[in-house]
């Protein structure tokens, strides 16, 4: 009886995951995704990236996200909250990959500090870290 009850308490504790088709790309941390009939737009949790007239940057993360996401893609939302704008806030796994760590990885998203909860500090600190000291995205130069 005690393993039904954590068991539960686990399940409860998972983020919810929803899978979706890539429907656009607004920046480079907004997407549109279908969900059956319903369009959502996503908010990339725990991440930040140039908005598209933050020149030159802008429209590079936006490149990189839509080579990430192709239109139609297939995806997986981890649905940590909704934003004052009502948009859902998600990680967002393609495969295994997690997009998000993706695009901090590379040097194209900052961590987003402020909003980490939801989501794992450790590894999105590790990928920011590695991309500031390997000077590559936002990071170059």
């Amino acid at each position: 009886m005690r393993w039904a009850f954590l068991l539960s308490g686990v399940l409860i504790l998972a983020a919810p995951a929803h899978a979706s088709s890539v429907l656009s790309i607004g920046d480079g941390d907004t997407i549109t995704v279908t969900e059956g009939s319903r369009r959502i737009k996503v908010r990339l949790a725990c991440i930040d990236a140039p908005e598209t007239s933050q020149s030159p940057y802008g429209m590079e993360v936006r490149r990189a996200l839509q080579g990430l996401l192709p239109i139609g893609s297939q995806v997986t939302l981890r649905i940590k909250a909704t934003d004052r704008y009502g948009r859902s806030v998600a990680e967002v796994l393609k495969g295994s990959t997690n997009i998000n760590q993706s695009l901090v990885g590379s040097g194209d998203a900052f961590v987003c500090w402020q909003y980490i909860s939801g989501c794992n500090r450790q590894t999105y600190s590790r990928l920011e870290n590695d991309a500031r000291l390997k000077g590559v995205g936002a990071w170059e130069g």
